[in-house]
């Protein structure tokens, strides 16, 4: 009977889904606000996508620290305390009048941000056994598949009522509001509710004598060649994704000709499928391991890819190949943060998932500044396109490489 006993997990599960539904209906619903914002503030697309590089630059800076603060004093805090940043960066988001102003508020979004990625990672995996992981993770990674996808549902809307300002003011508000949930329900792990992790039997995490020293935690996963390998195939995912999700609506609404509504709807088939690709992605991980499913789905990533930019004006080609990357682009980053509970023991998790953050920082800046560079330059995000094809393939050789965990028997 006890076996059936509702487990706290489940709770932590479902705020977690909370946050990263607010969080990336902020980060992602950029890419369909952004179209607005460059008409009325008159940005080039290079502009539009240095604002998202400012918001990439403090996130990447600041999420190796998080992820080392949540190993040594509890995702709770962290993540409560971080969510002013990100409610508050993001009202005053609606506000900016200038490129200067849009940087400096998307930075304050980012360092918010910095504690909703890592630290939930972090604090699902703990929560829950490994041989869970994948379902746990893929449950929750539907959240932001659908903060996507509810961005480009009720975008085009506000803006016909009101405008992008407001969109901000509605983003901003619902981060705020998880500042109280998240301080009242979240427990840092299961011991501190006196549980062990859901279901709760034939489940040890790789282990080895807890420090409460920082600078050891961060030589032992430095020290370890497959952080180095993973790291960098998350660098080459996050090109090849950023480069073609931020500028989609942009380039079917300005490039291809279609509607804002239709190309806004991009967002929209994207989410959902996320939220699709997520229930059953990161699952199937827990059978066939985390390094192979990457893998294919990084060669499946480019075959997406190459449909966008081969589709044209036949919009069925276009949302088909959109739907396509989208149930891979959402199973991507829970798939990157479940190898750190993989290929790391639990005491240096977060310290690894957080190390890895800025090559996928990075990766999306560098997408950012060369397709929106591209694209100014040559009138066209097609070389972009075919640059990120080039990418995916390249991030599953190199986590072929990486080869299988080390603490695997």
């Amino acid at each position: 009977m006890k076996e059936f006993r509702f487990h706290w997990a489940w709770v932590i599960l479902g705020v977690c889904f909370v946050d990263l539904f607010v969080n990336y209906s902020i980060r992602l619903g950029f890419g369909v606000i952004l179209p607005e914002m460059i008409k009325e503030l008159n940005l080039t697309r290079t502009q539009g996508g240095n604002i998202f590089n400012s918001y990439l630059a403090i996130y990447m800076i600041l999420t190796p620290f998080v992820g080392n603060l949540t190993d040594r004093y509890g995702a709770r805090r962290i993540i409560a305390s971080f969510g002013a940043l990100l409610g508050g960066g993001a009202v005053l988001m609606g506000t900016a009048e200038s490129f200067t102003a849009a940087c400096l508020y998307y930075a304050m979004v980012g360092a918010g941000a910095s504690a909703m990625w890592t630290p939930v990672l972090v604090l699902v995996q703990r929560w829950f056994a490994p041989r869970k992981r994948g379902l746990a993770l893929g449950i929750l990674s539907t959240g932001y598949g659908l903060g996507f996808a509810t961005m480009g549902w009720i975008f085009p809307k506000i803006v016909e009522g009101y405008s992008w300002r407001e969109a901000w003011y509605l983003l901003g508000g619902g981060a705020l509001a998880m500042i109280s949930v998240n301080a009242l329900l979240l427990r840092s792990s299961p011991e501190d509710r006196g549980l062990v992790p859901w279901p709760g039997k034939g489940d040890v995490l790789p282990s080895a004598p807890p420090s409460r020293d920082g600078s050891s935690r961060v030589r032992e996963v430095f020290a370890n060649s497959q952080f180095w390998l993973i790291g960098s195939s998350y660098f080459l995912a996050a090109c090849a994704l950023y480069m073609v999700t931020t500028y989609m609506v942009d380039y079917a609404h300005n490039e291809l000709g279609l509607s804002l509504e239709k190309a806004s709807f991009l967002a929209t088939v994207h989410g959902l499928s996320q939220a699709a690709g997520v229930l059953i992605v990161p699952p199937l991980s827990d059978k066939f391991g985390r390094r192979k499913t990457l893998m294919a789905s990084n060669v499946l990533i480019s075959v997406a890819i190459l449909g966008i930019a081969a589709s044209g004006s036949s919009i069925p080609a276009l949302y088909g190949s959109v739907a396509l990357l989208g149930s891979l682009y959402g199973s991507t980053w829970p798939l990157y943060g479940a190898c750190g509970g993989d290929y790391f023991r639990k005491e240096t998790m977060g310290t690894a998932i957080g190390g890895w953050t800025p090559f996928y920082g990075s990766g999306a800046i560098v997408a950012h500044l060369v397709a929106g560079t591209l694209r100014d330059n040559l009138g066209s995000f097609e070389t972009a396109f075919f640059l990120a094809v080039g990418s995916a393939i390249f991030s599953s050789f190199l986590l072929w490489v990486a080869g299988e965990p080390k603490t695997c028997k």
